[in-house]
């Protein structure tokens, strides 16, 4: 959609003024694909052992490398790392984060996972609860469903990244301001994260992630805060779109300063990219001299889908041929299996 606010204007119609800077169209079954996991639940446990490892895999070396994560969401991925392939030769660099979007009640995609991980890659599923309510999945009334999902998780023993009901702060979601509090939101988060604890699954790093504030100044994020020993990263949805998002500080700004009053939690761009038109090599340029200038942003991940509005790269060849060339920065990208 134009001016990038995909979520907000399909779901509510609204037109948002200031700032555009919402998520990147994840509305069930538009993400869905052969990147997405499989409701039957193939992709899941299937190949992954009789038996959990002993031994969880360390994610901590992963949480705050010492280089930054270059990270893409295209459409197939990473089901199949022919997406990525492509994205790689446009970009002359290999994302090592791969950003795919589930629903809440598909399986787990432990194929996609592995083939990100084959290629140095690390997989972040974005789960969405379209079908269920917050406070249902706080009340356990899932048990058997979440219980399956993270014991497939286990099994497999490779890092993943999860992040549950992201933008929670809008009103756009079914899982949003008009639908859950936080305190259901907060409880729906903690029992996920304890369900994964209970069955062994330490092999997750979870990634809270808000909306930029802006189109909802209103709404204070720190009551959506699960606290420090439910989150690893805390991933920032946010896009360079309308008339005010002039510099990675008119985007981003705001959001940050209000977070670091209550976590100091590495972060993440988790869903970013630039509005299509005269401006974008501009934005591609304040995106990378953002990430580069902050030590506690890790890296971001490019939304390269035509989804209302083109956010692909390769829909603007100028803009495209300035990201090759930030892209090419040594501090972007690593081999995730040997993070140090």
């Amino acid at each position: 959609m134009p001016l990038s606010v995909c979520k907000a204007l399909r779901c509510t119609g609204l037109v948002l003024a200031a700032v555009l800077v919402i998520g990147g169209c994840s509305r069930a079954g538009e993400h869905a694909g052969p990147g997405s996991g499989r409701p039957d639940g193939t992709g899941g446990e299937k190949g992954a052992g009789a038996s959990a490892p002993a031994v969880p895999y360390d994610v901590t070396p992963l949480l705050k490398p010492a280089k930054k994560y270059y990270g893409v969401a295209v459409d197939g991925a990473p089901f199949s790392m022919g997406p990525v392939d492509a994205y790689t030769k446009m970009t002359g660099k290999r994302p090592n984060l791969i950003e795919y979007y589930a629903a809440w009640g598909d399986g787990f995609d432990a194929t996609g996972v592995r083939n990100a991980w084959a290629g140095g890659a690390l997989t972040l599923m974005s789960w969405e609860p379209f079908a269920v309510s917050l406070a249902d999945v706080a009340a356990g009334k899932h048990d058997t469903y979440l219980r399956e999902y993270a014991t497939a998780v286990r099994k497999l023993n490779l890092p993943v990244v999860i992040d549950f009901a992201d933008e929670m702060n809008g009103n756009w979601e079914k899982w949003g301001t008009r639908h859950a509090t936080p305190r259901q939101y907060v409880a729906a988060w903690r029992h996920l994260h304890d369900t994964f604890a209970e069955v062994g699954a330490a092999n997750v790093i979870w990634a809270w992630s808000p909306n930029v504030v802006d189109p909802m100044p209103g709404v204070r994020l720190a009551p959506y805060y699960p606290g420090d020993a439910y989150v690893d990263w805390v991933g920032l949805v946010g896009y360079f779109a309308g008339a005010g998002a002039t510099s990675f500080d008119a985007v981003f700004g705001r959001s940050t300063k209000e977070i670091r009053t209550f976590t100091r939690k590495p972060m993440l761009l988790v869903e970013t990219a630039a509005e299509p038109g005269r401006r974008r090599d501009a934005d591609v340029r304040h995106l990378f001299a953002g990430v580069t200038g902050d030590d506690d942003l890790i890296g971001f991940v490019w939304f390269n889908y035509d989804k209302r509005a083109d956010w692909r790269l390769e829909a603007d060849p100028p803009a495209l041929e300035r990201f090759r060339r930030l892209a090419a920065d040594g501090r972007f990208g690593f081999d995730v299996r040997k993070p140090r």
